[in-house]
């Protein structure tokens, strides 16, 4: 069995530095790169890359809301349009980054609050997955597995990747449970693994609520910016390995 882990990555911008990436993608297999929404910028769009190259590690854009100030995590009052535009401009901006650095562009994952808010509504999950579309049906569409952006980027006949996270909660409608709540990030590596094998070797997610929730997964995932992000992903990649499962990139 296979499976690809990714991470959210490139979320420096200027002179504040939030992770560790240079150690962390040398355990992944794809890297989902801030393109100038909720972080990120050209020159760090730019190293992030360099980085995924000398690691083999595949590239894909991670747009978000553009709110710097709140790092996405902020849920915005836009309309589907702007969030289309938004999309569209924060995957061109990547795109040209990496084409000048000899780079493909694989996939796309939104960030943050417009991902969590897209999985439970549909007309942002279309607004996403059109963008998307309109860019490339070559790319692949990473999405929360089994919500609206799954179901948002199969309706655009887009290559999906149902996504499941390892360093996340889950609630019962499929969602990460809110940062509000003192056990919505996952810190101890051993319930990071202990999640991830249950969804790849038992085809299910734990709930807060101690519910068995049915799902399947293409990739994992994992944000930079959590504390003990690169161990973690080292950790997770040593367990995956011990249980007959390979990393590959999707």
């Amino acid at each position: 069995m296979n499976i690809d882990l990714n991470v959210d990555c490139g979320e420096s911008y200027g002179i504040w530095n939030f992770a560790d990436d240079e150690e962390i993608l040398s355990h992944v297999t794809s890297a989902n790169v801030a393109c100038g929404g909720h972080a990120g910028d050209a020159d760090v769009m730019r190293k992030t890359i360099k980085l995924a190259r000398q690691n083999n590690v595949s590239v894909g854009a991670h747009p978000g809301y553009p709110d710097l100030q709140g790092f996405g995590r902020r849920i915005l009052p836009m309309k589907p349009d702007e969030i289309y535009s938004f999309v569209l401009a924060q995957i061109g901006a990547l795109y040209a980054v990496a084409k000048g650095e000899g780079v493909a562009l694989r996939h796309v994952k939104a960030h943050g609050a417009l991902y969590l808010y897209a999985a439970t509504h549909c007309e942002i999950a279309d607004a996403i997955a059109k963008a998307v579309a309109a860019f490339s049906k070559e790319l692949i569409f990473v999405g929360l597995a089994g919500t609206e952006l799954t179901a948002a980027g199969e309706h655009y006949g887009l290559h999906v990747a149902h996504e499941v996270s390892a360093d996340r909660t889950y609630e019962a409608n499929r969602t990460l449970r809110s940062r509000e709540f003192a056990d919505a990030v996952i810190y101890d590596n051993t319930q990071a693994l202990r999640q991830v094998l249950n969804v790849l070797k038992h085809g299910f997610v734990m709930t807060s609520d101690g519910t068995k929730l049915p799902t399947k997964a293409n990739t994992i995932s994992l944000h930079s910016d959590t504390q003990g992000a690169a161990a973690r992903a080292a950790y997770l990649k040593r367990g995956l390995s011990a249980a007959g499962i390979s990393l590959a990139a999707l």
